[in-house]
Order: structure tokens, then sequence, then C-alpha cells
């Protein structure tokens, strides 16, 4: 492996001639620079008059052989500058020297020269034949040398411009390398500095990519990181696996080097990477990088036009629901929660105004079943998306008739509501908690979903659960603890060391709920993909990493009805494939609301 002695192919000296002459050369006014053009070309013609003559016949020509040599070389001049500027080649219709503009220079050249050179073959005798033929090669060559000059001398200046950026290793010497290479090249003032490239593809070994070479395998990353100076690290490789993450993240974590990321292909605009977009390696990336395709045709054609409303709209689901739903064209989105204050913040995020003053915007607790139903009768909704929960598990272990209130007779009280005005269309928000349910919240989702599937079966409509696990980043979750306690100086507190739970960020999630309401079937529970499940301790060292701060973690010990390892699916559940491939689908047994009782909460057997 090459060390730190290797130089670059270029030197100070060279690339310092190299930026002045750009500069130069971008301070002329365009219509200079374009004549100057014009002017290059002419003179390539006569360079390679003279340089073919020299060679060929060694300046011997006859009187008459240079006239008509001279000639066919004024007319080919003429004719250049004409046709260049007819085609617009002259007039900016093309970046220079790229290969677009080399297309065109190459027709121009060959509709002139050749042609040219048969009708004076054809006039006189004198003419020198190989003129005609030697002649239009040649003198493209000299035009593209002058291009290909000015291209290099552009990028040296632009290479130039960036040797105050970090010190950067790039991981990856695929399309997203050579992106990224290009960008930091090209711009102005980049703020980093490439000193080599390491790849897994032992067949790169020796590449480079633009002017940088690759170094190594990914192996080599620290060593190479260290020989070359580098203080930073990007991974460009936008589909990169949740383990290749990790891993890097680790070694660069524990060697003092910042990693950043190239970021997934859904969040680049056209497939195309930017400077702003590259980012610090963040939580989020712990959990993988799983393609989400979403098929938007079917989802609008449930939603497009359609009165919509989403129950607990001002949670971290329930808003993201509702910006996605928005996004949709809906006739109408009726946006339903008890707290005043969430509803404020999300009229606020989609509308753009706090005004809390309009039909759309409702105040209602779905425990109450007679104020839900005067307001499913006033908005008379196709579609409904029932987010509305108690979630937190330690406080419905110790307020178990809460969670009941709240996920077993509130869901109860929007089913009764919904048929009662002819939803069409009913997607109820349910936890990976409720496969094998221990505790008081996954029991209470486990009836939310059989009371949805009774729906379902009895009068034949589309309603469904949706089950997924820990949406990262909602209000509550993990991250905002962990954060909160971080500012606080710490400890971090983590039930167990090897405790893990599977994590979604919210868009996805909700991405996703759109999609399962589009193809599930009746009754069903559809089972979001949630990839692979994430150590919670993972996330606490990530978090304190990006804090920069000393942070202990103390261990506390599993809580009353939690689990080590969530189950999206119980023993007794058949899993089956949907038509898309990040969507399972479950049956669970219908449960009649004449069959509800208090005492169903506490049983384990639910």
């Amino acid at each position: 492996m090459s060390t730190a002695q290797d130089s670059p192919p270029d030197s100070p000296q060279r690339r310092s001639l190299s930026a002045a002459l750009a500069r130069l050369t971008q301070r002329l006014p365009v219509t200079w620079r374009r004549v100057l053009l014009m002017a290059w070309d002419s003179f390539a013609w006569v360079l390679a008059l003279m340089v073919f003559l020299a060679v060929r016949y060694d300046l011997s020509l006859s009187g008459s052989q240079w006239t008509w040599a001279l000639l066919y070389t004024l007319l080919a001049v003429l004719l250049q500058i004409v046709l260049g500027l007819l085609t617009q080649v002259y007039l900016g219709r093309s970046r220079i020297g790229s290969f677009s503009e080399a297309t065109w220079m190459g027709s121009v050249v060959a509709l002139i020269g050749f042609p040219l050179g048969m009708i004076m073959t054809i006039l006189s005798p004198d003419f020198p034949r190989g003129v005609g033929l030697m002649l239009p090669p040649m003198a493209l060559t000299f035009m593209a040398a002058a291009r290909w000059f000015f291209r290099a001398a552009m990028s040296a200046a632009q290479r130039n411009g960036g040797t105050d950026g970090v010190p950067v290793i790039v991981y990856g010497a695929g399309e997203a390398g050579h992106q990224v290479a290009n960008l930091v090249d090209k711009a102005v003032e980049p703020p980093y500095r490439i000193v080599g490239f390491v790849d897994d593809d032992v067949h790169k070994r020796f590449l480079r990519v633009r002017r940088y070479r690759v170094y190594g395998t990914g192996d080599d990353l620290i060593e190479v990181a260290r020989a070359r100076g580098a203080e930073m690290v990007i991974l460009a490789i936008s589909a990169a696996s949740a383990e290749l993450l990790k891993e890097v993240e680790e070694r660069t974590r524990r060697h003092g080097l910042k990693l950043v990321v190239v970021p997934p292909v859904s969040e680049m605009i056209g497939g195309r990477i930017s400077l702003t977009s590259l980012r610090e390696f963040n939580v989020a990336d712990l959990l993988g990088r799983r393609p989400i395709r979403t098929d938007l045709s079917a989802i609008s054609e449930y939603v497009n036009g359609k009165v919509v409303l989403v129950t607990g709209a001002g949670g971290s689901i329930g808003a993201e629901l509702a910006k996605q739903v928005y996004q949709l064209g809906p006739s109408k989105l009726v946006l339903l929660d008890r707290d005043e204050s969430v509803l404020h913040g999300v009229q606020l995020e989609l509308y753009g105004n706090g005004l809390l003053d309009s039909d759309d915007i409702v105040l209602c607790d779905i425990r109450d079943h007679e104020a839900l139903c005067k307001v499913f009768e006033h908005h008379r909704p196709q579609v409904v998306f029932h987010a509305a929960a108690l979630k937190h598990l330690p406080m419905l272990e110790r307020f178990p008739d809460e969670g009941w209130k709240t996920n077993v007779l509130g869901s109860l009280n929007v089913l009764r509501c919904a048929h009662r005005v002819g939803v069409t269309q009913y997607v109820n928000i349910s936890t990976d908690k409720a496969a094998d349910a221990t505790s008081v919240l996954g029991q209470t989702k486990r009836l939310a979903e059989r009371l949805t599937a009774w729906y379902a079966e009895t009068y034949n409509l589309p309603y469904l659960s949706v089950r997924f696990g820990n949406v990262l980043g909602s209000r509550g979750s993990v991250l905002h603890s962990f954060r909160a306690q971080i500012e606080r100086g710490g400890p971090i507190t983590v039930t167990h060391p090897d405790v893990t739970r599977y994590f979604m960020t919210i868009p996805e999630a909700c991405e996703l709920v759109l999609q399962a309401g589009a193809i599930g079937i009746p009754g069903d529970v559809l089972v979001l993909d949630m990839g692979q499940p994430v150590k919670i301790v993972d996330v606490a060292k990530r978090l304190i990493a990006e804090s920069g701060k000393d942070i202990d973690i103390r261990f506390t010990g599993l809580r009353q009805g939690e689990k080590l390892h969530e189950v999206l699916f119980s023993d007794l559940e058949a899993r089956t494939p949907s038509v898309h491939p990040l969507i399972s689908q479950v049956s669970v047994p219908a449960l009649n609301p004449a069959d509800l009782s208090d005492a169903e909460v506490s049983s384990p057997s639910l």
C-alpha cells in the first residue's frame, strides 16, 4: 500500500500557472472568448496544412499545388466559421470541451473537409489529394488539443482553490464516489480536500477517480487515513447496509475521525449528490438504507379527492400522516386531537397559520363517543387513519385502566362512528408489542386490532391494522429521553446492555402505512418490515458521540411487561407476503365488541 510520500500528479507550480491562465480566460468578455475560439480553430487548419506538407512533401510543392492547397485551407477556414455560427457551436451551444461540443465540432469539420477535398480533386489535378484526406482529422486534433488544455487548466484552478478544505478519505470508488470527487473539484470553496480513496473491490487497487488514487480496501481505511493525514471519512455508498455503516462508524469514532455519509437515493434529487446533502453520520443511519418504493398511484386513488380524517393528528405519527395525506390532494383533511397545543403546531406546519379557527381542526377526545360521532356526522369522512393512542409502556403498566379507555374503548368508538357514517377505508395504527403481548400496551393494541378485524369481517369493509415498531424521533421516544439526559450531563439510562428494538423513521413509517391502506386485505394486520433490530445501547453511544460530551451509561434493568427483544409476529400467527416487498400480513381473530370486558386487559393470553 502506498504511503504519505506519494506525491500528487501535478506540482504546485503547474497548478498555479493553470489557475492563473484559467482566471485570465474567465475575466475575458464572452465575445472575446468566442473570437479567440474561432481564431484558434482557423489557425488549426493552417497548422494542420503546414505539418502535413512538411511531413508528406517536405514543403516541396509546385506553385500550382501550393495555390490549390492554400485555397482549400482558406475555404475550409471560412466555411468553419460560417457553419460554426449557423450551428451555434461558437455561440455557446455546448460547454467548451464537453462531449456534446466535440460531437458538433467533429460533424462540422467532416462536413467541410471531405466534400471540399473531393470538389478540389475534381476541379484540378494539381490539388494534392492527401490534403483533402488528412487535413480534416489533423485540424480536428489540434482543435481538440486546445480544448483539452483549457479544460485541464480550469480543473487545475478548481482543485487549487480547495487546498483549505478538511482532508478526507472517500470510502467507495463507485458512482457515488465519482460524484463526490467531481463536486469537490468543481466547488469554488469546497469544504473537503480529498487525499485518497478506499474501496472494497480489490480490482480497483490502482484506479484513479479523477486524479485521486485508490490506496486500498475498506480494511485499510484507518491506515490509509493516518498515512494521508485525513481528518474525516466520506462514506460514498448510497445503499450501504446497516452492518457496514455501524462498522465504519465504530472504527472512525475509535480513531478520532469524523464520518460523513452520502444520503440514501430516496433523499437525492434525480439520484444526484450535492455537497450540501452530505451529512455527518447520525442515529437514523443505524437503521440501514432499505429502499422504499411506494406506489403513489394506488395511494392517491383512495385518498385523492376524498374526505380524510386523522385521529391523534397532533402526535408524531399523526402529524406526519397528515402531512403526507395533504400532499396527495384530499378534498378535505380533518385533523382530530384532544390536545389543542399540538393541533396548533400541525396546522402551522401544514397551512402556515395557527389560528385554529377552521372547520377541519377538531378538538375532541376519542373516549367521548357522543362528541366523536357528532364530528363524524358533520364531516362525513370517507377515509380514516386512527393514530390516537396512549403508548408509554411503564405508565400504562401503572394505570392500565387509562390504556383500556383510550386504546380499546376509544378505538371502538372510532370504529362505531366510522361505520355509522359509511367510512370506506379505515387504517388502525398498531404496534409490534401487540404480537405475543406481555404488557398492557401490547394487550390493548391487540384488542384494537381484533375489533378492527370484527368490523371488517362482519360488514365486509376494507378496515385493517398496520403494525410497526418504535419510531425514531417520535415524541417520547428514546431519542428525546437520551438527548434530555445528555443535556443534563448524564447519565443515560438503558434498561439492559443487550436490549434491542425495531426502529423506523417517522416519514418511512407513515409512507408504508399509506401504502398498506391501499393493498391490505380487510381484517388483516399488515406488518411493516423493520429491517434488523438495533441495540438501544448503540443508539445511546451514537448520541453521546454526537454531543462530544463524556457521558456515562447506566443500566437499570427491564421494566414490568418489557421484553428483551421485540417480535413482529407471534408464534401463533401465520405470516404471508403481500404485493409489497416490505409488507407482510397476518390474520387476527375477530372480537365482537359485545364480548369485551375489563378483565381482558390483564389476561396474558390475548
